[in-house]
């Protein structure tokens, strides 16, 4: 391959080859050496490209695996800086957090309380016990497709109750869907 030959191929696939480190790494800077490096390696290939179907194939897997062992590097690395210990107080939620936790659980569960009864129940079969469509069906005597429905209506009522108080927390009025 000869250098004009490369330079239009780093013109067509240098974009292309960033957007795809950059979806993998989200960082701007890495994403740029990424492509620089694979373009070097690719380069260092010379004849050898030749042998491969498709350069762009070749481009992007290369970079894809480049992308994965550099993560896999930086992990490495932070597992020398940080003992289990400080993955434990980085990843712990800041005290808002925890309230807004504390808040919306308890919001879940007053809106559930409220819930027809059968909603109440099949919520608290499935969604919070675990319980499997058939032990549900079993316990309440009801169809299996009549109980997905039920359930999907019960989850319905949660998430719309549960967006008026999301919109009023956040002082925002809920806008009519049908205008826009």
């Amino acid at each position: 391959m000869t250098r004009k030959e490369f330079e239009n191929l780093i013109h067509q696939l240098s974009r292309k080859l960033y957007g795809f480190a950059f979806r993998i790494l989200r960082n701007q800077e890495e994403s740029e050496d990424v492509v620089q490096e694979i373009f070097i390696k690719l380069w260092n290939m010379g004849d050898k490209l030749e042998e491969y179907k498709s350069i762009d194939a070749l481009a992007t897997t290369m970079t894809k695996n480049y992308c994965i062992d550099l993560i896999r590097k930086q992990k490495h690395n932070l597992s020398d800086v940080y003992s289990p210990l400080d993955y434990l107080v980085l990843s712990a939620p800041s005290p808002h957090e925890q309230m807004e936790n504390t808040e919306s659980g308890e919001i879940l569960g007053r809106i559930i309380a409220g819930l027809p009864e059968m909603y109440r129940i099949i919520i608290k079969l499935r969604d919070i016990e675990g319980a499997s469509y058939e032990e549900i069906a079993a316990k309440t005597e009801m169809n299996i497709n009549t109980l997905r429905v039920t359930l999907s209506r019960a989850r319905k009522a949660i998430r719309d109750e549960f967006m008026k108080y999301q919109y009023e927390r956040r002082g925002i009025e809920k806008i009519d869907r049908k205008v826009l």
